[in-house]
């Protein structure tokens, strides 16, 4: 079985990166639309139609499953491509807010994400049908996208930004932070220089995973090494100066899974 990971940049990768290590000897693509990162800066729009032209590309690679591993993607884009393409299990990204509630009851959540997940409708009614609204805080994190495309993780540009963005909140108050933007998973210990050490960070990267393994009824393989290939908007990727920039944020993401 073939599996697409679809993200408007490298930021899937911390999804994919979960299931080589749940998935062991499942075949991926990985699919960073490169050309047009990031997308929580564009408009909905803008954005549905950059994910379409990428699922007609996945379609035609035969990928058995696609998991949209981009909140700002799934909120603009993922019921859309579930209408044109009902036969293909598709999952897309939510943020983990109900298992920072249900794991930290009654505390404070800050769901950090970018503009068109936190205005768009989808995390509103998770919120609502959560009855969450007086343990929710959004706080859009836009830049962090761009950081994260220049591999700038732990520079002094990123704790200014951090500790700007992270002021107007009294962190004793919270339980947790929910990585609401797949990119945003490489910053998790630069966030900790900010936050009191009870704050806990929370992604969505396991509830997607199960959730692929149910659509797509994955059974254990019995081989032992996962084969991936690369694209970059549509674009195989075999420059070895690509695969080892791949590869350092593949090294990244290994150390941010201790956190």
């Amino acid at each position: 079985m073939k599996t697409a990971f679809f993200d408007s940049g490298i930021g899937g990768l911390s999804v994919l990166h979960h299931a080589l290590k749940i998935l062991p000897g499942e075949d991926f693509i990985f699919f960073a639309d490169e050309d047009n990162v990031p997308y929580g800066t564009k408009t909905r729009e803008q954005v549905l139609g950059y994910v379409d032209e990428a699922f007609k590309f996945l379609v035609a690679q035969e990928v058995d499953a696609v998991v949209i591993a981009c909140n700002t993607a799934t909120s603009a884009a993922v019921r859309a491509m579930r209408e044109k393409y009902p036969e293909l299990p598709i999952v897309g990204m939510e943020p983990a807010i109900k298992k920072a509630l249900d794991l930290y009851p009654a505390r404070k959540v800050l769901v950090a994400a970018t503009e068109i997940t936190i205005k768009g409708e989808k995390i509103h009614q998770l919120i609502e049908r959560l009855g969450a609204e007086k343990f929710v805080e959004l706080r859009p994190l836009p830049e962090l996208v761009e950081f994260a495309e220049r591999q700038e993780f732990e520079s002094a540009a990123v704790e200014n930004y951090l500790r700007g963005e992270f002021a107007d909140y009294d962190f004793e108050k919270f339980s947790s932070v929910v990585l609401g933007c797949t990119h945003f998973n490489y910053f998790k210990d630069t966030m900790k220089k900010f936050l009191p050490p009870h704050v806990k960070f929370l992604d969505g990267n396991e509830g997607t995973l199960n959730q692929l393994i149910r659509l797509a009824n994955l059974k254990p393989s019995t081989k032992k090494f996962s084969q991936v290939e690369y694209f970059y908007s549509g674009r195989r990727v075999t420059s070895e100066n690509e695969l080892a920039r791949l590869e350092k944020y593949l090294q990244r993401l290994d150390e941010m899974y201790k956190l």
